[in-house]
């Protein structure tokens, strides 16, 4: 049986997908809603986007806590120690957010500042929301034709 794909979504990802009713980060978050797919983030990716959503779309702010409890598993932030086995893999603000994707077996890392990551391994890829819909789409196509 093949494994759900697991994906890390960054603080853009869940500020977008719970500021409109469309687009591809919208889009993730119900496939994870469904368990089509399995949605992870850190504290540090929450509490990023939470502050931004308080201070630029107060409203959207219940329906994003919604969405995490219902789409999005919550992981601890990596402790300081580990960021070091990641060191220039990153930008350093985004190093934690790289860590805590590799060291919880994500798929993928799912972002719209894809440049701010340069991972050694080929164990996660670095895809934005879009992308990500774009191998879903090609592989769902792949099954039925």
């Amino acid at each position: 049986m093949v494994r759900k794909p697991i994906l890390f979504l960054d603080a853009d990802v869940l500020i977008a997908g719970s500021g409109a009713t469309s687009g591809a980060s919208h889009i993730i978050l119900q496939l994870s809603k469904l368990t089509i797919i399995d949605c992870i983030t850190s504290k540090q990716a929450q509490t990023e986007a939470e502050r931004n959503l308080m201070a630029k779309l107060p409203l959207v702010v219940p329906t994003f806590r919604q969405l995490l409890d219902v789409a999005v598993k919550m992981v601890d932030d990596p402790l300081p120690q580990k960021l070091q086995l990641f060191q220039g893999q990153a930008n350093p603000k985004d190093l934690p957010i790289l860590t805590a994707a590799i060291l919880n077996d994500c798929d993928y890392l799912v972002t719209f500042n894809v440049r701010h990551y340069y991972p050694a391994s080929e164990d996660i890829v670095i895809l934005q929301p879009g992308e990500f819909l774009e191998r879903v789409r090609i592989l769902l196509t792949n099954l039925v034709g």
